[in-house]
């Protein structure tokens, strides 16, 4: 097994025909690993301190495994090895490498931390792992035993397991929730002006400033979180993944006027929701956030969806339509002190 390290953006390039290749063989194959991910999310968030590593067979030159890494530093100043995608805006990280191969490049990872071929660094942080993920155990193995290694929960990703039909799904619902869902959804039905729909390349560029200014009118952390760099981060994931159909923009509007929005992405059979926004000050007797979830549940069902996953956060509503939680997790690795 060879090694590679590149220090320059034009290594994404060089692995591109390979990289989802390897990704949908993984042990972690999500969305937030996609090579086109991985590439928008270091247009707008990546430094000059990039250390992609990647793994090969030294006979046929096959990609075995990848470890997308920079360096940042913490608040208080500590040199810090991320993944790229950490920390806020991927739900769901890991090494991109293949289960019978794992063995093998976390210990040439370990090999490479304590090599001076790395850089100085404080902390390793391996954010976003999900619980299923074998990195969480295996990985800290192959670490000097010196060396700490402390994994945390970082976040709950509640989901639910698709039934084959809409009823169906209505019955795993208590009895309240499955009434609510069901009356909201004939209320709205009675109001003539009420339309929802998902974007399309000819209207992708309206809908998603719609969907923006509905995420800022949401919330007032939302309106924080949505600063100009964010705007337009969401605006190139949204071009990049529409162009290769793993989009799921939806919107639903009253009086042609903009009510809700889900900003969604499809992946393998998982529908996975990304972000939200409505318009508190309008339409809330029409509970138009609630409906065009549901109408999107509905969706993916028909679809052919297996999973429809919330994500990170433990809102309630999406404990009230179904959700069941899963776990992410954080592996941070310290150096030992030396004295």
């Amino acid at each position: 097994m060879k090694l590679i390290i590149e220090r320059d953006a034009s290594g994404f390039d060089t692995l591109r025909d390979a990289w989802n290749e390897l990704l949908l063989q993984s042990q972690t194959n999500t969305i937030f690993l996609s090579w086109e991910w991985q590439t928008t999310w270091w247009r707008h968030w990546g430094t000059d301190e990039l250390y992609l590593l990647h793994w090969h067979d030294e006979e046929t030159g096959r990609l075995l495994g990848l470890a997308p890494l920079f360096l940042d530093r913490t608040d208080d100043g500590q040199r810090r090895l991320l993944l790229v995608g950490g920390i806020e805006v991927s739900d769901y990280l890991d090494i991109i490498v293949t289960p019978v191969h794992a063995a093998a490049v976390y210990a040439s990872l370990a090999a490479w931390l304590v090599s001076a071929a790395a850089p100085a660094w404080d902390l390793f942080e391996l954010v976003n792992l999900p619980a299923a993920s074998p990195t969480l155990a295996a990985f800290p193995a192959h670490l000097p035993p010196q060396w700490s290694a402390v994994a945390r929960q970082e976040d709950v990703c509640p989901l639910i397991r698709l039934p084959a039909d809409w009823e169906s799904y209505l019955n795993l619902l208590d009895k309240h929730q499955r009434h609510e869902v069901r009356r909201k959804l004939r209320k709205i039905e009675q109001v003539p002006t009420v339309r929802w729909w998902f974007s399309t390349p000819d209207n992708l560029a309206r809908d998603v400033e719609d969907f923006i200014a509905l995420h800022q009118l949401s919330s007032a952390d939302k309106d924080d979180f949505m600063t100009e760099a964010m705007k337009d981060f969401f605006r190139d994931v949204a071009q990049v993944m529409a162009a290769r159909g793993w989009l799921g923009l939806a919107l639903l509007s009253v009086d042609e006027r903009p009510a809700a929005a889900l900003f969604s992405f499809t992946w393998q059979d998982q529908w996975l929701l990304y972000n939200s926004g409505y318009d508190p000050r309008n339409f809330k007797e029409l509970s138009t956030g609630v409906v065009l979830l549901a109408r999107c549940i509905e969706h993916a069902i028909e679809t052919g969806f297996r999973v429809f996953d919330f994500m990170q956060g433990n809102e309630i509503y999406k404990y009230r339509l179904g959700g069941h939680d899963t776990e992410v997790w954080r592996l941070t690795v310290r150096k030992a002190q030396s004295h």
